[in-house]
This record gives structure tokens, C-alpha cells and sequence, in this order.
């Protein structure tokens, strides 16, 4: 089986994902300890190591993770996203880029990609990191990789279009050690309308209402306390299912606007329809971002689960908030397993020899 090792784990979506592409994670590292928890539960890497990533070196993975002299497969990871945030548009007094003092991880995941020197590397980020804006940080990671031997390519994939019932843009840099030609990156497997795309053999997009629809009962209820809307709650029960707070604007032809064009984040009273994916999972749990069940009510962890394409079973430690946290964190596990499927096979094609990466 072929041998990867995992940085800035979290719960272990993008783990899971690696996992059942057919790879077995040797090594694993956060720096949250309820994350950390959470991956152990989960039995996703041989070893879970809650530590700074910085305070680790080159010869304490190998030596935890067992690699020993052996050749590394694939490195992979997301480092902390808040730099190259959405968010960071709005926020004008947050630093951007690599001017945030955690764009440090960024740097030691490239760091470790060249001391490790594995055949493949998989760098997962917001969209964001490719845009304009930040093309500073991502100069770093193409300049930085190919000074360690590495051809890389990258793409926005929407986890919509490999089965996740969920509108979650994700942007990957895979990295190739030496490699002549273009990774190619997963075929979608899914389309919001796959009529429109003759001759391609693709499903429908799955909907929140297909995902979740079996959990809206008494007995999986919500009994923290929270108001969906908070003192907005009123509105939220008029917004259609699908939009925004957008529906009480002039520009939306309300008869008694409630905001201005564009003044709040978008996802202030975003509610689900039952007919569409749903939109992202944020991070954070709040009563006035969504996106809200169409019921008018806080998503339950069981929904969001299923929403991020989490199995029932996985395990999830902490609080409702911190579920929430690690759930929204995670790199979508079908998302994760279309991604590292490619990167197997087309190891396997580079290295046809090699009887680990036929298991």
C-alpha cells in the first residue's frame, strides 16, 4: 500500500478521503487537540501527533511515522486558510496573504515537501489563494516546489460535482517530483444539469433534501438553546428557501426593504432549499449565518455530517461548537478521495513496476 503522511489533519476529512483511495496515512499532525482527538477516534493514521508544526523536524516524522529510509508517496495537507479567505474582502483591518502571521504555514508545508522529497504532494486551500490578490502566495508555492523538483498544477473544484451535496469550492496545487507532463486532475462524476452536457456521462447534482431529508424528526433535535435568525428570526421565516437577506432589498423588489444592496456577509439569513445542494458549511456556528435548514431552524451535526459527506459513524469530540468547527474546517471526504484516486492512478502509471500501488 502506498505510504503518505498527513499535516494540518483536523478531524481527518481529507484523511478519510486519502484513506479510501487506498492509502495508508502513516503519520498525522494538528495543533488542536479536540481535532486531534477526533482523527484518533477515527483510526485514520498509524500515528496522531498533536503538535506545532514547526516544533517538528524532518528526522521526528520519519522516526514516528515509521518511514524510516523508505521513499515517501504522497505528502498532503491544508494549511490554515484565514489569509486567503473570503472573508479577508470584507475585513479590511485583517492582514491578507502572506502578510497574516499564519501564512507561516504555508511555508513549512512547502519546507517539509522539500525535506521529505515524497513522489506526490497535494496542497488543499479556499479558492482564494488563486485570486489576484494573492498571487504572491502563490508564486511562493509554484517557485517553491519547483525548486524542489516538483511540476505542479492546479485547479478550483466545486465538491458539488464529485457527489458531495454541498456548493464548496476548494482549490488544489498537486505536485509531481520530476515528472514530465500535467497532473490531470478527476473528471467531475456529477453536473447541476447533465442534459446540458451532451455525450457525458454524469449524474444530477444530490440535493441538501436528498441527503437530509431522513433527519428532520423530534428525535434528532437541536436542544442548545439557539435561535435561528436570532433577533431576526421573523425574517428568516420569510426568506425562500435558497436566498439570502438579499430577499428584502430594493433591488429584489421588496415592498418594504429591510437592507441595503450587498451591506452584510452573504450568508446572513441564507437558507437552504431542499431542491438544490446545499450551500458551504462555514466553520463557525452561528444564529444569524446560514446556511439554515429551510424549516427555519440551525442545521443539527448529524445534517452537517452528511452535508460534508462525513459517514454517520464518524466520530466527532467536543462540544456542538466544536464539532461544528472541525466539520466545517474539512476538506469534503469525497472531494478528498476523487483527488488522491488520481493521484494513485497516475502513480501507478509512472511507476507501473511497483506492486504497493496495485493494492
Amino acid at each position: 500500500m502506498l505510504r503518505a503522511i498527513s499535516l494540518f489533519s483536523g478531524c481527518g476529512g481529507f484523511d478519510l478521503g486519502v484513506k479510501r483511495a487506498g492509502f495508508q496515512i502513516l503519520y498525522a499532525t494538528d495543533i488542536w487537540n479536540v481535532a486531534c482527538t477526533s482523527h484518533h477516534r477515527n483510526a485514520l493514521s498509524n500515528n496522531t501527533d498533536c503538535t506545532d508544526v514547526r516544533a517538528i523536524n524532518t528526522q521526528q516524522i520519519r522516526q514516528d511515522s515509521g518511514l524510516g529510509g523508505n521513499e515517501l508517496d504522497l505528502l498532503f495537507g491544508g494549511p490554515p486558510c484565514p489569509p486567503y479567505s473570503k472573508s479577508r474582502f470584507y475585513r479590511k483591518e485583517k492582514p491578507r496573504a502572506l502578510a497574516d502571521p499564519t501564512a507561516h504555514t504555508l511555508e513549512r508545508f512547502l519546507e517539509l515537501v522539500a525535506d521529505l522529497q515524497p513522489r506526490a504532494f497535494i496542497l488543499e486551500n479556499v479558492p482564494g489563494l488563486a485570486f489576484s490578490p494573492h498571487q504572491e502566495a502563490l508564486n511562493l508555492v509554484l517557485e517553491s516546489a519547483s525548486e524542489s523538483n516538483y511540476e505542479t498544477s492546479f485547479a478550483v473544484l466545486n465538491a458539488a460535482n464529485y457527489g458531495v451535496p454541498q456548493i464548496r469550492q476548494r482549490f488544489f496545487v498537486v505536485g509531481w517530483r520530476g515528472r514530465g507532463g500535467n497532473f490531470r486532475f478527476p473528471q467531475p462524476t456529477h453536473a447541476e444539469d447533465p442534459a446540458l452536457l451532451r455525450g457525458a456521462d454524469l449524474r444530477p447534482w444530490i440535493t441538501a433534501g436528498e441527503a437530509i431529508g431522513d433527519l428532520d424528526t423530534p428525535e434528532n433535535a437541536d436542544r442548545t438553546g439557539h435561535r435561528a435568525g436570532g433577533r431576526h428570526e421573523f425574517l428568516l421565516e420569510q426568506v425562500p428557501p435558497g436566498e439570502n437577506y438579499l430577499h428584502f432589498t430594493a433591488e429584489r423588489g421588496h415592498p418594504e426593504p429591510q437592507f441595503k444592496w450587498r451591506s452584510r456577509y452573504w450568508s446572513f439569513l441564507l437558507k437552504l432549499a431542499p431542491s438544490r445542494p446545499s450551500w458551504t458549511i462555514q466553520a463557525r456556528r452561528s444564529n444569524n449565518m446560514g446556511p439554515f435548514h429551510w424549516r427555519n431552524r440551525i442545521l443539527r451535526i448529524a445534517e452537517i455530517k452528511r452535508l460534508q459527506s462525513f459517514p454517520d459513524g464518524f466520530h466527532f469530540e467536543g462540544t456542538v461548537d466544536e464539532q461544528w468547527r472541525q466539520i466545517g474546517n474539512a476538506v469534503p471526504p469525497l472531494l478528498a478521495e476523487s483527488v488522491a484516486t488520481a493521484v494513485r492512478l497516475q502513480l501507478l502509471e509512472a511507476h507501473g513496476c511497483d506492486s504497493r500501488l496495485i493494492a
